[in-house]
């Protein structure tokens, strides 16, 4: 098939806590500054993004926008690479950031203001990013963003009884999590490398963001062809709490518990009651043992060109 020069604009009109319902019609009338034809579609249900996605190769689109957050451009990147590999050099995904944290838009400073968003859109100026693949019970997922298991996977799973409160959300998440997460013991491989301790986070980043504006990684490089992978080992609760701050500010890497080390292969397993959560740019994947691969320059994004 003939490929399609249009945009295929997919909606997620409940991200950032309804904030495209509030935004709707300037979202709307921004579209129309598109330089090109455009076609909206609205998801309806979850990882429907994965679907549209699907259905938009199949007619021939090869330029994609989502309008959303990250768990958005997740599902996106999800159907690009499960339903495109024939068609993946040609394919382009560009963002307009609705959602609460947007920490893939913040990596590319992306604006939030919908009329510099467009301009970027319009420039089609792309990057190829490297794409990380989760193996998990014969399944396979992937991400753009950063993927962890651990704290950073219990605090998913809890975060969705608190998004009313918006930027809130994950702050009052991780306040339960505190209260309530045990440290499971796992075994991580990479290379000739195998460590077994117990583990706060394993935080494993393509991008320098995560959770709303934290940084778990160390010198992340999105085109590097290295994940950015950091431990959080066996610190006490009263030391992971004193240390938060290091999330925010970038110097959680200097704590004398924590390891970091880059590589394109990471496995993971878990032994005894406590098993691990999984996440992968904020959405839930599932818990256990798990492989990590890197896939170079595998998706292009349309970012700013600076």
């Amino acid at each position: 098939m003939e490929a399609n020069n249009s945009w295929f604009v997919i909606i997620n009109p409940y991200s950032g806590n309804k904030a495209f319902k509030r935004k709707k019609q300037l979202i709307l009338d921004g579209l129309k500054q598109l330089n090109s034809e455009y076609s909206i579609h609205y998801t309806e249900y979850s990882k429907h993004e994965t679907l549209l996605v699907e259905q938009g190769i199949e007619q021939g689109y090869r330029k994609f926008i989502s309008v959303g957050g990250d768990g958005t451009l997740h599902h996106v990147v999800n159907g690009v690479m499960i339903h495109g590999n024939s068609c993946l050099k040609d394919i382009k995904i560009g963002v307009i950031p609705v959602g609460t944290g947007n920490d893939w838009a913040k990596n590319y400073s992306i604006p939030k203001k919908f009329s510099e968003s467009i301009q970027i859109l319009n420039a089609e100026y792309a990057v190829q990013q490297d794409i990380g693949q989760i193996i998990h019970e014969d399944k396979h997922y992937y991400f753009n963003n950063l993927a962890g298991l651990g704290f950073d996977g219990f605090i998913v799973k809890q975060i969705s009884s608190f998004k009313k409160f918006g930027k809130l959300a994950y702050f009052l998440a991780s306040i339960k999590g505190l209260l309530l997460f045990k440290r499971p013991v796992i075994t991580y491989s990479w290379g000739d490398n195998t460590v077994t301790s117990e583990s706060y986070i394993v935080a494993i980043g393509i991008c320098e963001y995560c959770g709303g504006g934290m940084k778990l990684t160390h010198e992340s490089n999105p085109d590097d062809g290295l994940f950015d992978v950091t431990v959080v080992k066996d610190i006490s609760k009263l030391g992971f709490i004193w240390n938060i701050r290091k999330m925010f500010n970038g110097k959680l890497h200097k704590h004398p518990k924590v390891e970091i080390f880059k590589t394109n292969h990471i496995s993971i397993s878990s032994r005894g009651v406590v098993s691990p959560l999984i996440q992968a740019d904020g959405e839930l994947i599932g818990e256990g043992n798990l492989e990590v691969e890197l896939i170079p320059k595998a998706v292009n994004f349309i970012v700013p060109n600076e």
